[in-house]
């Protein structure tokens, strides 16, 4: 697997190529261009064609493509256009809902990040994380509210929604993925909710969020950001691991291999080396 830290995977549509610049340059791990659902239908077309000249004129630039869901009829010539260009490394699959769509897509011999975004991509979660090709999962919660008739932001939606991530996160482990993202927060405006809804999603376990406006990665990155006290802890871990054996004690502290595990994830999410 890729264990590269992604954040923030930051959208921005094919059919406005001017902004892909500025995605590139907002500070984001990871910037998905989309032909999804970014682009109205009538630009499909026109959007394809901007995504290839983008890639033609910036043969060093590194992005991912949205490409449309399977059942699009672009669907195949998005794939086509994503294998021509070494600048894309990797493909979001949009509903993903079997481990033969992912398998289709992996032909073009790029890492694939299916978003689990329906009932039936849920139910095929398991088939899906495991297939070859996949770097990473996602989480599509708008989408997957809608497919279940959830009562959007009410409690028994937000259980349901726990309980999906749940599935994610487990089956994320299970395949040795990348840390998974969690899905976009819409209100771009309300940088209070994008904060607690990512301190959510952090404490679940995943690695990062995706996300639809360049003033949230910065939100994004501060939330994910150990502490300084939690930093400090976890390079006394790491030194005193060195020469303290199987088991030892800092700051009053047992320390044995699982608070040593968790002393480098602290660092490693803060770019330190451990």
């Amino acid at each position: 697997m890729n264990k590269a830290i992604v954040r923030t995977a930051l959208f921005v549509p094919a059919s406005r190529p001017e902004r892909i610049p500025k995605a590139i340059a907002a500070g984001a791990d990871r910037v998905i261009v989309d032909l999804e659902d970014a682009v109205q239908e009538s630009l499909k077309v026109e959007a394809r064609a901007n995504l290839g000249q983008f890639l033609e004129e910036n043969p060093a630039c590194e992005i991912l493509v949205r490409i449309n869901a399977p059942e699009h009829a672009g669907h195949d010539l998005d794939l086509d256009l994503c294998a021509r260009y070494p600048g894309v490394v990797g493909i979001v699959l949009p509903k993903a809902e079997s481990a033969a769509q992912v398998l289709h897509v992996g032909r073009t011999g790029k890492p694939v990040w299916p978003i689990i975004e329906s009932a039936q991509g849920l139910f095929a979660l398991p088939e899906i994380a495991k297939a070859n090709g996949v770097e990473r999962l996602s989480f599509g919660s708008l989408d997957l509210a809608l497919d279940l008739n959830l009562a959007t932001g009410s409690n028994a939606a937000e259980e349901v929604l726990s309980h999906a991530r749940y599935a994610v996160l487990l089956h994320t482990r299970v395949a040795r993925l990348a840390p998974a993202l969690d899905g976009v927060f819409p209100d771009i405006q309300d940088s209070e909710g994008l904060a607690r809804v990512t301190r959510y999603a952090r404490d679940m376990g995943f690695g990062g969020a995706l996300c639809i406006h360049p003033s949230q990665v910065k939100s994004i990155h501060e939330v994910l950001m150990p502490g300084e006290e939690e930093l400090v802890w976890a390079r006394k871990v790491i030194a005193a691991s060195v020469t303290g054996g199987g088991v030892f004690v800092v700051d009053g502290q047992m320390i044995d291999a699982p608070v040593i595990g968790r002393a480098r994830a602290l660092l490693q999410r803060a770019g330190e080396s451990a």
